[in-house]
């Protein structure tokens, strides 16, 4: 019977020196709400909105190739180009978008197998360079890399 009292003694106090290793709720709460106190610090001390310096188009910002037309209209001589991808399926899906923003873009692609999704297109260099900077203020900076492309053998 001693050796049951002793047992049973021996396993109550192994059970509370269990609980009293458990960490408390309310130490996580101090600590969560230490670490939302830094973040919220911060969140404030950064600005809300980063301006994005976009670069300054230039003339030479354009690149002589033969192309053939995939899909679109047509193209002229001198090409504002928004996007250059290997998978068809990505140009398409930019074309796309483009046309249900009201635009009438234009797929091509180049003997190395590029595909050229073209935005405007014009015979009048002067006209096409404008253009340019136009969609890379327009939309910028998504398409701040928009170039020229100058269609060979035209």
């Amino acid at each position: 019977m001693k050796s049951k009292v002793y047992l049973f003694g021996l396993a109550v106090t192994f059970l509370f020196s269990l609980n009293a290793c458990k960490p408390k709720q309310s130490a996580y709460k101090a600590a969560y709400e230490a670490a939302k106190a830094r973040e919220l610090q911060e969140t404030t001390a950064r600005p809300i909105e980063e301006v994005i310096p976009v670069a300054k188009p230039t003339e030479e910002d354009f690149q002589k190739e033969k192309v053939t037309l995939i899909e679109g209209n047509s193209i002229h001589r001198f090409n504002v180009v928004i996007g250059s991808f290997i998978n068809p399926t990505n140009a398409k899906s930019l074309k796309e978008r483009m046309e249900h923003q009201g635009y009438s873009p234009v797929l091509a692609q180049n003997e190395k197998g590029m595909y050229r999704v073209i935005l405007a297109s014009f015979n009048n260099r002067s006209q096409a360079v404008d253009e340019r900077d136009a969609i890379k203020e327009r939309f910028s900076p998504e398409f701040a890399d928009a170039w020229l492309l100058e269609q060979e053998s035209y």
